[in-house]
């Protein structure tokens, strides 16, 4: 993105703000030690649930469980004893150094096998309770745990007897550093004919500054103006270097390398002071860096304009009140194709033998300028062949790839100035396959179900989520390919070459272990070696049956192959990964229910294609997403289906039937539902539902207002199943209740009539009414 504009503000001048490099080192380490946080807070949770929960029968009613409570609250202790110690001396700058960075390193190694050793322990002990006979090595978690604790005490001496003083920088600068942050926050002010900002949020990495520069040395602007000046803010803002650019490019003939930086800036307040000028603020990657530039230029009511262009939306939207945000969208194919010819053929005409494949490599580029100049680069040093333009149509990444040094690198300057909490969901989006057309709602509920969305107390986790994908979004990293009608993202894509960072990164990272093509290498020795936690694959299934030993490091496999026959195959590597969390095989048809499915105890997200709901799956208590394909429909729920009591997203092609229910659900999201005469009404079964499909009764009160958190729901009528009593006709009195809390109500062939209107129109936080196939009928 990025911004151009004309703002007003207040004129400032703090000679004692601290020098820009000082004000990094001491903000930029942050990172590293929140991403510690987030993980070892994550385990805090899980590891309290095990230790207090009182509702959960498997925890509860499991005297092996019970009985090592005081272990696992040892441990608890220890691994949050090790967070305070941390954060106790984050204000002392400790984190910036290597000693200190290898320690939490080594934190998190440990903490990482201590988690592998309950996890096994939990296994073992479901094992037995479902009659599968246990594994030896796991008989005594206690010792285990013991050895893991010692390891965690012993960082954390470690630790506190690093000598503090010798590491932290002198205090004088931290001084400085409060008296930046402090001039940083003054407030803008509005003065007619004063300086202004105009804002203008380019969308995509590139063209921002093309687009700058165009106006900068319009023949108008350059008359217009009389002073005029440009400077470029790389990620890591620099006080000294902005002014010297700004001078540079307002007269070259200045010596400014012997000045100190108070008199760098009063040469730039002379020249300034009393003309209209336009300042050009190149790509600035923060709200603090433009807060601290803005206070260079003085304001004294002369029409003068500061000219702003960044990537991101953030940066745009803090600067919006004083101006104007214009954002450049994606280039059609047409646009594509012409930025190409003119590239590549420099003002002649494009043969005729390459228009088409030429077409088709301006289309790959996706709308992105930067993805269209690089391939231009390519097909200009290349021979001029149909044939020769065709392969590079079919092997398009391969030769973007090649340029290390164009847009693959302002992809990676993107990735390393994202905040830590959205790492991990970015480098995630490297998992899906190419062109995959990823799931918004399923995206979410992976980043759940992998722990990267933390609670903060004032929004639920899905809200968190979605800002978290919106924020990927406003930074281009991810693009919007479909909508809901209420505005809601329905769909998303990654455009090939972020998904090239994201594989490379993830890769350097030890993020995950992706396998496009056959090994050749085994693969469970890979994971073992490396201690890989994700695996995702497009391959059969199996490469993943070696009978190697138990590899407890997996927690997420998933897999993205269309084999239809694989069930004999999944059943085999089960009870080589019987510490997963995440388990994803949209795509492979399982002919019967594997039987070892039910070992993974520790599952959160679950995505599987069946014929039928199985009971065994309600024993796996830790799911929190249960997605289910099936061929036929309905597909009956199992009464015990209430055992899965962290169950909040349950999701079918199929309709679902639920004839009982033995106790209420926690569901927040249900695809289309149906109830059967065992279960009275909605609130019975799901009384903490948001989001809810179902069909509408002819033969019982259809009172949704019970629901107190429903924000989504949609009504079918007209269908025809022998066990529903559902029907096409409700009648003219009959009455449907809403809550007040309802934001999107979608009615499919209801045939209401309109009479309810009047219902809906009272509601006061509607934001979107949906009617599809006569939902009302009858006159006005």
């Amino acid at each position: 993105m990025s911004v151009f504009g004309f703002h007003h503000r207040k004129e400032g001048f703090d000679g004692n703000e601290a020098d820009s490099w000082v004000v990094e080192a001491l903000d930029m380490p942050k990172e590293s030690a929140h991403k510690v946080f987030v993980e070892m807070h994550k385990r805090e949770q899980e590891l309290k649930q095990l230790i207090y929960s009182n509702d959960i029968p498997v925890i509860t009613d499991n005297p092996s469980i019970l009985r090592e409570r005081p272990q696992f609250h040892l441990l608890y202790e220890e691994l949050d004893s090790m967070i305070q110690t941390i954060f106790n001396h984050e204000d002392q700058d400790l984190h910036n150094f290597e000693e200190v960075s290898k320690l939490k390193k080594r934190f998190k190694a440990a903490a990482e096998e201590a988690e592998d050793t309950v996890d096994v322990f939990l296994s073992t002990v479901h094992c037995r309770n479902n009659g599968y006979f246990p594994r030896s090595d796991v008989f005594q978690p206690s010792l285990h745990l013991e050895v893991a604790i010692r390891s965690i005490e012993s960082i954390k001496i470690e630790f506190m007897t690093i000598n503090i003083d010798n590491m932290k920088m002198d205090s004088s600068l931290r001084t400085d550093r409060l008296q930046t942050q402090s001039a940083g926050t003054s407030h803008t002010r509005n003065s007619r004919g004063s300086k202004k900002l105009l804002e203008n949020v380019v969308v995509g990495f590139d063209r921002k500054t093309t687009l700058a520069n165009k106006v900068f040395t319009d023949p108008y602007v350059a008359y217009h103006f009389h002073v005029r000046g440009w400077v470029t803010v790389s990620q890591t803002y620099d006080k000294r270097d902005l002014l010297i650019q700004v001078l540079s490019s307002i007269d070259d003939q200045l010596e400014l390398e012997k000045a100190t930086d108070c008199q760098l800036r009063a040469m730039l307040h002379k020249r300034l002071m009393g003309k209209r000028y336009l300042i050009v603020i190149d790509d600035i990657w923060s709200i603090e860096a433009w807060d601290k530039s803005q206070l260079f230029f003085p304001d004294d009511n002369t029409g003068s304009r500061i000219l702003l262009t960044s990537r991101l939306t953030e940066v745009a939207s803090h600067a919006k009140s004083h101006g104007l945000i214009h954002q450049l969208q994606h280039l059609t194919e047409e646009e594509s194709w012409k930025l190409l010819c003119e590239k590549v053929f420099q003002g002649d005409e494009c043969p005729q033998w390459l228009i088409e494949p030429g077409k088709q490599i301006a289309k790959n580029c996706h709308g992105l300028p930067l993805s269209v100049v690089v391939m231009a680069g390519v097909l200009a040093k290349e021979t001029r062949t149909k044939d020769l333009w065709l392969k590079i149509s079919c092997s398009f990444h391969s030769y973007i790839a090649s340029d290390e040094k164009g847009c693959l690198e302002t992809i990676a300057l993107s990735y390393h100035h994202l905040p830590p909490h959205l790492r991990d969901c970015f480098l995630y989006l490297g998992g899906f396959p190419e062109d995959y057309p990823i799931s918004s709602p399923r995206l979410l509920w992976l980043w759940m179900a992998e722990g990267f969305i933390q609670e903060d107390g004032s929004q639920s986790l899905k809200e968190i989520a979605n800002g978290y994908l919106m924020d990927l979004v406003d930074r281009n990293l991810l693009i919007i390919d479909k909508w809901y009608a209420w505005g809601d993202v329905r769909r998303c894509k990654v455009h090939d070459l972020v998904r090239q960072v994201c594989v490379e990164k993830g890769k350097e990272e030890n993020f995950f272990l992706k396998i496009d093509s056959p090994p050749s290498n085994n693969v469970c020795e890979v994971i073992t070696t490396y201690k890989k936690r994700r695996v995702v694959t497009n391959q059969e299934m199996h490469i993943m049956s070696s009978s190697l030993p138990t590899t407890p490091s997996v927690r997420s496999l998933l897999c993205f192959t269309r084999k239809t026959t694989i069930t004999d195959i999944i059943s085999k590597f089960f009870p080589s990964f019987s510490l997963l969390r995440v388990l994803s095989l949209e795509k492979c048809r399982l002919l019967y229910f594997p039987p070892g499915l039910a070992l993974l105890v520790h599952l959160r997200y679950l995505y599987i294609w069946l014929s039928s709901f199985q009971p065994s799956i309600c024993i796996l208590w830790n799911i929190q997403t249960l997605i289910v394909k099936t061929s036929s429909s309905p597909m009956v729920l199992p009464s015990n289906i209430s055992n899965l009591v962290n169950l909040r997203h349950l999701r079918s092609n199929a309709d679902l039937y639920l004839p009982s229910v033995g106790k209420p659900l926690n569901l927040e999201f249900i695809t289309k539902v149906e109830l059967g005469d065992g279960v009275d009404n909605f609130k019975k079964c799901f009384p903490r539902i948001k989001e809810l499909t179902s069909t509408l009764y002819s033969d019982k009160e259809n009172d949704f207002k019970v629901l107190h958190y429903l924000q989504i729901l949609t009504l079918f009528g007209s269908v025809q199943r022998e066990f529903r009593r559902s029907a096409p006709n409700l009648g003219k009195n009959h009455i449907i209740r809403f809550p007040e809390t309802l934001k999107v109500l979608t009615l499919v062939r209801c045939g209401l009539p309109w009479s309810n209107m009047s219902i809906i129109q009272s509601l006061p936080n509607l934001e979107a009414l949906i009617l599809e196939d006569n939902g009302f009928e009858g006159t006005l």
